[in-house]
């Protein structure tokens, strides 16, 4: 296959830097053509602290991936998280020149565009502009104006902000591994590609991805993404509190929250006992499995706490309700009742979510684990730009004259794969201005 049609995302977590390539089979699902996973030493919450750490574990996980997959990798879908990541709403507008030319993605593409020049605060830049609902002369409720015929254009927005030291700290670390980075894309959006079906987008539903450093929450309704948060806790707050509540090495905690770990105190019973071999010589030590989990519950029920907080804030609650309810996805995903609880704090019904849908049968069971939704869905997102990449929209001509019928009907094509899903832009577009470029190769 050509290069261009194989996507590697690179998930660099706070537990673990993942690598992924994925091509899509000619049946439309992603075959995963190798994987490379490597310890995350240099990063916490989702940001990096260590870049010589960072760009260690990133060279590990790709070696393992370019081995796997018998292919020479240059080129990465990056994800981006942390509690720095902020969301705001805005109203663009612009005005047309005629009303009797249709309204074309040149159009829409300005009217984005123009929301990348919003004053931001000091440190701030937006990495992702997404279009809500679109009014065309005061028609309102338009999700695709394209086609249509109008002089005033106007358009609700989602837009994702991020700290620019926090997404040039990420970059750097990439270009010094000897990669490029072709998108970098908010983690619970690529999250959303590999978990969630349309059908749930459409009807309301909340993706929660519980990660190591950081539990990061996007909301959908009728098709669209209406909500972003990022709550900086997550599985390792969990393992932190049982090393203190049950006086155990940071290794073995993780051990226990893995093997015996439980969302819910209730499930288990006081007469389960587990035996951790003592340092040095000294006696084993017991721990019972229900204060392990009393320990699990109270952090889980802190962190579904704020995601209740954002649910509701958010002003969907009701629909989410009434629509698929929320889905857990993540490396957190993996505790025992988790499904249980979440339902228990928030009243809303709920499932874990599982990157499999979109893989293709051949791959190995590993690969469909919660903890891998995210790099597959930088996956799906490359491929994505890929293929809306080569379907190219016509620009108008000099006269202004209206494109001819074929290529007006790719375009249309071009726009219905593509215009609801997030719209993404190249690194050097967003993070720097177009001189500054070379800075990153």
């Amino acid at each position: 296959m050509e290069n261009n049609e194989i996507v590697v995302g690179l998930d660099i977590g706070t537990t673990k830097i993942c690598a992924i390539v994925g091509m899509r089979t000619e049946h439309g699902k992603i075959e995963i053509l190798g994987m490379g996973k490597a310890e995350s030493a240099g990063v916490s919450r989702g940001v990096v602290t260590n870049i010589e750490k960072t760009i260690k574990g990133i060279q590990q996980a790709i070696e393992e991936a370019s081995i796997q997959s018998n292919c020479e990798i240059s080129e990465v879908v990056v994800g981006i998280a942390g509690q720095h990541i902020k969301s705001l709403q805005h109203r663009g507008i612009i005005t047309r020149n005629s009303t009797e030319d249709e309204i074309s993605r040149v159009d829409v593409d300005l009217l984005i565009k123009d929301m990348y020049r919003l004053a931001m605060p000091p440190g701030e830049q937006i990495i992702h502009v997404i279009p809500q609902e679109f009014t065309v002369d005061n028609e309102q409720g338009v999700l695709d104006p394209i086609g249509m015929s109008g002089v005033r254009l106007e358009a609700n927005f989602h837009v994702i902000t991020a700290q620019i030291t926090a997404a040039n700290n990420i970059l750097k670390c990439v270009s010094k591994a000897n990669l490029d980075t072709t998108t970098l894309m908010l983690e619970p959006l690529a999250s959303a590609e590999a978990v969630l079906g349309e059908e749930e987008k459409e009807a309301g539903v909340v993706l929660v991805d519980i990660g190591g450093g950081t539990t990061d929450i996007a909301i959908f309704y009728e098709g669209i993404i209406r909500h972003t948060a990022v709550i900086p806790f997550g599985g390792n707050a969990v393992t932190e509190d049982i090393r203190e509540g049950c006086s155990v090495m940071k290794n073995t905690a993780e051990a226990l929250k893995i093997k015996f770990g439980s969302a819910l105190a209730d499930e288990n019973k006081e007469e389960e006992i587990i035996s951790i071999q003592g340092l040095r010589g000294r006696e084993p030590k017991e721990v019972s499995v229900k204060n392990l989990a009393l320990v699990i519950q109270a952090r889980m029920e802190e962190i579904l706490e704020q995601v209740k907080y954002e649910i509701q804030s958010s002003g969907y609650e009701k629909k989410i309700r009434a629509g698929a309810g929320i889905v857990i996805t993540g490396g957190g995903a993996q505790l025992k009742h988790i499904t249980q609880l979440v339902e228990y704090v928030t009243g809303i019904d709920s499932r874990v979510g599982y990157p499999n849908e979109h893989l293709a049968k051949t791959n190995t069971d590993a690969i469909k684990s919660p903890m891998y939704s995210t790099s597959i869905g930088l996956v799906i997102k490359g491929l994505q730009d890929i293929e809306l990449k080569n379907v190219k929209a016509p620009l108008p001509n000099a006269l202004g004259k209206v494109a001819p019928k074929d290529d007006l009907a790719s375009r249309e094509i071009a726009q219905r794969r593509g215009f609801l899903s997030t719209i993404t832009t190249t690194l050097a577009d967003v993070l720097m201005p177009n001189d500054d470029k070379d800075f990153i190769k």
